[in-house]
């Protein structure tokens, strides 16, 4: 099978020559292929969602929400196909691929309530005759470049905001699991959305910068490891574009002595094992404090518990990771860390399942005695690796974390409520969960991390996600009589 761009309404091969497997994780399988896109067909989507703009941008909120509502009835009903979908291209199981739907619906949801969320501002009577007043106007055209491991739940994080605050949209998913995004573009056109307003084109390096360079696109919303979310940053903004960019990570949790130690080992290893630790959000650094760390072998103990199989089979619990070179550069840094002196104490990288001998499965891998200055520390694994750290106390932890390049999530497990406060307090870290080992904020807030896990000053859905969509305009206005006088002045007006 041949999965194709989505333009103005239809699918679509384009110009595009070039192709790129798409792998069945699980098996080791190609099971399609995905079409490049060349320039030209970005220039096809942004000059049909350029057309489409123009009487979208216009349209009432009141057709805006009804679209939007359609779309949100159509992704409930379709949960479990969207998650088959993800499960199959990406290798996550179904539970875990059910929950990353639920969590774009969430933000289907906040968007449906549009009307309240481009509320302007109004002031009677600013100066004598004189009334002032704000309103919210859509950008343009818009694009987002989302990663291989939410390809459902990301570009929700996305679009759906977009739409609805009157902008088209161009996506630009991952080449490694495709199939989600012609999915959801079909359930747009179901649910009333005109032809033009959402586009999908495939793509590569060539496509990206083909999006970041078009005078035609007014904003890039990305998703992404940092070098590249550092590079898509630097070239839109050249081009004058709004950008955010979300980078990597290297989110900590801190264990303290007066946490509830088997809680924090059976949320450690759901963290750090979930979505075979493909998550921007993973635990992938635990700092056990003091007489803590006693939860590293509660931890290995539940690791060697995990089932690990296909995404498809029910009983599976973890399934394999994305790609070979996924497995290989994952396995390397396991081995790194053993090297470099960390102690082994689960080790993956002999996982095998019977019938899926070919494929990416790498097992829960716990690394003790990690110091900050080893691969496994420095660097985002991306995979099933949980490496502990330890510390003499909670300030240490604290500076620890902030000395990271990273900043995006945190967390404590502990039963004080001082030590919670003073570290919520002292971290530089954009999200923090306090007993909550994946703090991912609901959507009514924005996610979004600091330091070298954010390019931009805005965070993603929610009302930043509102507020990057769309730009302010202020009018000024006076209605004179038309018998009265009129007197101007020189000086510079002010409200008198």
């Amino acid at each position: 099978m041949i999965i194709e761009h989505w333009i103005d309404g239809r699918f679509t091969g384009g110009d595009s020559t070039r192709r790129a497997p798409v792998y069945q994780p699980a098996t080791g399988e190609v099971q399609h292929e995905v079409l490049l896109g060349e320039k030209s067909d970005i220039d096809a989507a942004v000059r049909v969602a350029s057309e489409a703009f123009r009487a979208w941008s216009q349209s009432s909120l009141s057709v805006r929400t009804t679209v939007l509502f359609a779309f949100r009835e159509l992704i409930n009903a379709s949960r479990k196909e969207l998650a088959e979908i993800v499960s199959d291209e990406h290798g996550k199981v179904l539970s875990d691929a059910a929950g990353e739907v639920q969590r774009g619906l969430e933000v289907i949801e906040f968007a449906c309530g549009i009307p309240q969320l481009l509320k302007g501002s109004f002031s009677d009577q600013a100066s004598a005759g004189v009334d002032v007043f704000s309103y919210r106007e859509p950008l343009g055209v818009v694009a987002g470049i989302t990663p291989f491991n939410f390809p459902a739940m990301v570009p929700l994080w996305m679009h759906p905001i977009a739409i609805a605050c009157g902008n088209t949209f161009v996506l630009k998913p991952s080449e490694r699991d495709p199939s989600a995004a012609g999915f959801v573009a079909r359930l747009w056109q179901r649910a009333g959305l005109p032809d033009g307003v959402f586009n999908v084109v495939h793509g590569d390096r060539e496509t990206v910068d083909a999006i970041l360079a078009h005078p035609g696109i007014a904003a890039v919303s990305f998703v992404g490891s940092t070098p590249i979310a550092r590079h898509i940053h630097r070239e839109a903004s050249a081009a004058g574009k709004r950008v955010q960019a979300l980078g990597g990570a290297k989110n900590h949790a801190v264990i303290l002595p007066d946490a509830d130690l088997e809680f924090a080992a059976e949320h450690l290893v759901a963290s750090a094992f979930g979505s075979a630790g493909e998550r921007c959000m993973a635990v992938s650094a635990a700092v056990a404090v003091g007489s803590a760390a006693a939860v590293v072998d509660l931890v290995v103990e539940r690791a060697a518990k995990v089932r690990v199989g296909p995404g498809r089979d029910p009983a599976s619990e973890m399934g394999p990771v994305i790609t070979a070179a996924a497995k290989e550069r994952i396995e390397n840094l396991i081995a790194a860390g053993g090297r470099q002196g960390a102690t082994v104490a689960a080790d993956g990288r002999d996982c095998t399942i019977p019938g899926y001998e070919g494929g990416f499965f790498v097992g829960p891998t716990v690394l003790d005695r990690v110091t900050t200055g080893m691969d496994v520390y420095r660097e985002e694994i991306f995979g099933p690796v949980l490496s502990v750290v330890r510390a003499a106390g909670v300030d240490e932890a604290i500076t620890m974390i902030n000395d990271n390049p990273y900043g995006n999530g945190t967390a404590l497990f502990t039963s004080s409520g001082a030590a919670a406060r003073r570290f919520q307090r002292g971290v530089r870290v954009g999200m923090i969960g306090i007993n909550v080992p994946i703090p991912v904020p609901m959507a009514y807030y924005s996610f979004g991390g600091w330091k070298d896990s954010l390019f931009g000053q805005s965070s993603i859905y929610g009302p930043d996600g509102v507020a990057f969509y769309t730009r302010s305009k202020v009018i000024t206005q006076r209605w004179p009589e038309p018998a009265a006088a009129s007197e101007a002045s020189l000086h510079f007006p002010t409200a008198r």
